[in-house]
């Protein structure tokens, strides 16, 4: 393996999945007082995603690990039939987008307006958000063939 072959945006890209993995097991969701209650646990008390939402943890981890996985191709130099990040792109949009949804738009909790942020939810968003940049990276580093007109 030649870790020559690895650009700055795979390292970006692999800082967010690394940043992505830990931000799942550090709290995400603080319950205010006891009023708040959420997975079944009144608050007060602090809660990460792992404890809170079986679903969108596994979800996030699968999406932390497309940026490893494709610095190991890079490093195998394997041949791959579409352009290097665009699959890792695809993916940290999803996690933004799933990351955004459960923690500004439908935060769990009952009720909600009593549950917060906390530290893991903005350091899972960051990485998310580094993935894309890092994809980004890779993707215009990579010349795209072009086809002439008139094929698919």
């Amino acid at each position: 393996m030649n870790f020559s072959r690895l650009s700055r945006g795979e390292g970006v890209a692999v800082l967010g999945s690394i940043l992505l993995l830990v931000a799942v097991f550090l709290k995400w969701y603080s319950v205010a007082n006891k009023n708040g209650i959420l997975d079944g646990k009144r608050g007060p008390g602090d809660f990460s995603v792992w404890q809170v939402q079986p679903i969108l943890r596994i979800l996030l981890l699968l999406a932390a690990i497309a940026p490893i996985v494709l610095a190991y191709i890079i490093l195998r130099d394997h041949k791959l039939s579409w352009p290097r990040g665009e699959f890792t792109a695809v993916v940290a949009i999803a996690a933004i987008g799933l990351i955004f949804y459960n923690g500004i738009v439908d935060r769990p909790g009952d009720p909600s307006g009593l549950v917060g942020l906390s530290i893991g939810w903005y350091i899972a968003f960051l990485g998310a958000f580094l993935m894309l940049g890092g994809s980004v990276m890779r993707q215009q580093e990579t010349e795209m063939r072009r086809k002439p007109p008139g094929t698919v």
